[in-house]
Parts: structure tokens; sequence; C-alpha cells
């Protein structure tokens, strides 16, 4: 009898695969439509169009442009149509249908509830708003058939000054869904050190938390972030890889900072298109996953903003195998990274490993399943 070979590592196969996210922003995985009758329904005027495709190629263009000021402009828009109970519950609710879609078994969504608030809405009402949406979401997508499970990260804006009061609320409903906290915005000018008293507040609290770094500026902001901070994860972290260095016989050298990422198993929450959206990488094939995956970083890989890089997980992780080359061994490597570095609890972490993505690889790979 021959052996049977896995399944072809196809775009359709990689969409059937269980699939973990840890970096994806709720503001920016709206459905273009969603976008539209939402802002004809709250009286926001400011759409560049509303046309349903034009307006989701929009999105793509402006992101893609290289246009700072554009790509910041498409926030603006998802974000003024975002002021309401009803939309945030609609548009978590249809995140977490479309997660489920893309074949993701387990989800954390980050979003800044300030953000939320320009219309009145208080903080606490715009989570539990956004909390009723992903529990709706993720019951609708169980009467399909498939089982996703939702933890919410709230985020703090760098520049301005409400971290700590972030940092409360995300304690307030760690036991309503809400599993961290992470500060965004630019981190150019903006350290995360400004926001020390936010994180000795949540390491008291037992609470966990990520931090954007290594993404538009360099190893300072890495190592701010894990030595003062004490960040569990690292929000792209795309720039570490500027403490690697190759060695006149072809050898690699790791520096003081990356070696201490790789031997802690600190994550890297890696978002290949929107690196190349935002400059810190010139191509797929050249992206600094390459390097860090062969190095056995823990490397996971995510999304960012869905509706302005055009893009879901499976797609990124296509894209991923196209340019190394990779297979079912290492989709399996970087879901269990991602599941493994999760903010929920150790048990829970550990069933869905065993239960959903181990069985759920095998399959796929032709091996018994474990």
């Amino acid at each position: 009898m021959l052996p049977t070979k896995p399944a072809p590592v196809t775009p359709e196969a990689v969409r059937s695969a269980p699939k973990v996210l840890l970096h994806d922003h709720l503001d920016g995985g709206l459905r273009p439509q969603t976008v539209i009758e939402l802002a004809e329904a709250s009286g926001y005027r400011d759409l560049p169009t509303t046309d349903v495709s034009a307006l989701g190629a929009w999105f793509r263009e402006s992101a893609d442009s290289g246009s700072l000021v554009r790509y910041l402009e498409t926030f603006a828009h998802t974000v003024g149509v975002m002021q309401t109970t009803d939309a945030l519950v609609r548009v978590a609710a249809e995140c977490a249908e479309d997660l489920a879609a893309d074949g993701v078994v387990y989800a954390e969504v980050r979003y800044a509830p300030e953000l939320c608030s320009e219309q009145g809405l208080r903080l606490d009402g715009i989570v539990e708003a956004v909390q009723e949406g992903f529990r709706l979401g993720m019951a609708r997508a169980a009467e399909t058939g498939r089982i996703i499970r939702i933890g919410t990260l709230l985020c703090a804006m760098r520049q301005n000054a409400r971290s700590l009061e972030i940092a409360e609320l995300a304690v307030r409903y760690r036991d309503s869904g809400v599993v961290g906290f992470d500060i965004a915005g630019p981190e150019a000018g903006f350290p995360p050190t400004r926001n020390l008293d936010a994180f000795e507040y949540l390491r008291q609290q037992n609470a966990h938390f990520t931090i954007h770094a290594g993404e538009a500026f360099g190893l300072p902001s890495i190592w701010e972030a894990l030595q003062h901070c004490g960040a569990e994860r690292l929000g792209h972290g795309v720039r570490i890889v500027d403490d690697i260095k190759a060695d006149e016989d072809g050898g690699i050298q790791l520096g003081r900072l990356a070696s201490y990422v790789r031997d802690r198993r600190i994550p890297l929450e890696m978002c290949p298109t929107s690196n190349l959206q935002t400059g810190a990488a010139t191509s797929i094939e050249n992206h600094p996953i390459g390097l860090l995956t062969k190095l056995r970083f823990r490397v996971t890989v995510n999304t960012d903003n869905r509706l302005m890089s055009g893009c879901t997980v499976s797609s990124e992780m296509s894209r991923l195998v196209d340019a190394f080359g990779y297979t079912w061994a290492d989709l399996r490597w970087f879901t269990i990274n991602a599941m493994k570095s999760a903010f929920i609890g150790f048990d829970e972490r550990l069933n869905i490993i065993n239960t959903v993505i181990k069985p759920g690889y095998a399959t796929l790979m032709n091996e018994p399943i474990p």
C-alpha cells in the first residue's frame, strides 16, 4: 500500500486549517459595505466614495500609497463610524464571523476605546458593546459549524495621556472577555516608558500586556518595552533583526537583545503585508520573518488591519508559503507558537492545541490524529 501524501498547501487548504491570530485591530477590519451603511445611518459624510468595491479599493490603495497621511486617513473613516453602541456591536459581531469563516479558532482583537468616545459614549459602555458584539458573532459562527474564541485587548494611544485609565478599564473587564492591554500609535517620539504607571499597575494586578514596538522605530523601542515596561509580547518586533549580523564566513551572530528575545521565547506578533505598507520591510521575500523563523524565534503570523491590507490570516500564510516554501509543519509551528503565547489560561490554551490545532493539521498532513 502506497503511503498517503499530505494535502497540497494551496490557499483553499490553508483556509481550512485551524489558525490563531494575536494581532488584529478591530477598526482595521470593517467590511466596506458596513462602513457605508454605518456612515449613512450616523450622518457621517466624509467617505471618499459610497460604492462598495471602490471604497474597498480606496482603503487598500491608500494603505499602499507610501503616504502616512493617506494611511492614517483610512482609520479616521472607520473610527468615524464606530461611535454608537449599535455600530460597535455590529462591527465586533462581523469581525468574529469573518475570522471564523477564515478558519481562525482563537483570536485576540484589539481596539482603543478612547477613539470611540467622540460622540459621548462612556468607556465602560464601549467595552460592553464590543463584548456583546463578539458574543453575538461567536454564536452566529457556531451556528454555521465554526467555533471561534475571541479575547479582547484594550489599546491606549501612546501619544495621549490616558494609558493608566485604559489599563484600569482592562482590569475591570478581564472577567468579561478582555484578556490584555496594549499601547498603539506612533513609536517615534512616544517611547513606551511614557506609560510606566500603566505597566506598573498591570503588573501589580497580574494582568497581561503586549506593546507595539520595533516596527516604525528600532532597537531602543524594543529594549524599553521589554526591560523597562515588562512586555510579554512584541507587537510587530520586526526591527529585532537590526541586532542580528552575518559574519564573513556566512555565520549568524545574535546581539544581546536579540539573544534575550529568542532565549526568553518572547512572542513576535508579525504582520507581513502591513509591514510592507509601513516600510518596515521591503518585500515579502526579504521580510525578516524568514530569518527569524529560520533562527527559531517565537514567530507568529498576523493580519494587523485586514481592510487596509486586503488580507486574512490565510492569505498571509499563503504569501509566506510562496515566498519561503513553508510546509504544513511550518504553518502548524506558527499556529502553536501563537496559541502558546495567547493571554488566556494555560488549560484553555493547551486544550485548543490538543483538541483543535494538532488534529486539524494531522488531517491535512495525513498523519495519525494525536
